[in-house]
C-alpha cells in the first residue's frame, strides 16, 4: 500500500510518516498544502491519502474534492482538528473514506489503515 501524507506542519507529516512506516505502509510522498496534494497525487499515483483539512493554498476538502474528480475510488482519510464537526461531515459527503480526529493517536491510525482496507 502506497501512501501520500498531506500536511501543513512538518512534524506532523514526520509523525505519520513514522507511524505508516512502522505499520508496514510504504510513503511515496508528501505535500503540505492542497495544491500540492493534487499534483502529488497525479504524479505517484498513491493507494491512499492522508489529508489535513485546514492548509494555506488550498484546504484538504477542496482537494478532497479535485482528487475525486481525477479517481472516484480515491481513497482518503481526513485529519482534523477537534471541532471541525462540520468540515468532517463535508468531508465524508464529498467521499473522504475516513476520518481522524487530532491529535493522531497511532492505534486510530492503525484502525483507520485497516478500515479503508490498506
Amino acid at each position: 500500500m502506497r501512501v501520500l501524507i498531506v500536511d501543513d506542519a512538518t512534524f506532523m507529516r514526520n509523525f505519520l510518516m513514522d507511524n505508516i512506516k512502522k505499520l508496514g505502509y510504504e510513503v511515496v510522498g508528501e505535500a503540505s498544502n492542497g495544491k500540492e496534494a493534487i499534483e502529488k497525487y497525479i504524479q505517484l499515483k498513491p493507494d491512499l491519502v492522508t489529508m489535513d483539512i485546514t492548509m494555506p493554498k488550498m484546504n484538504g476538502i477542496e482537494a478532497l474534492k479535485e482528487i475525486k474528480k481525477i479517481n472516484k475510488n480515491a481513497k482518503v482519510i481526513m485529519i482534523s482538528d477537534i471541532g471541525q464537526h462540520d468540515k468532517i461531515i463535508e468531508s465524508i459527503k464529498n467521499g473522504a473514506t475516513d476520518f481522524i480526529i487530532k491529535p493522531v493517536h497511532p492505534e486510530r491510525l492503525k484502525d483507520s489503515l485497516s478500515k479503508v482496507g490498506a
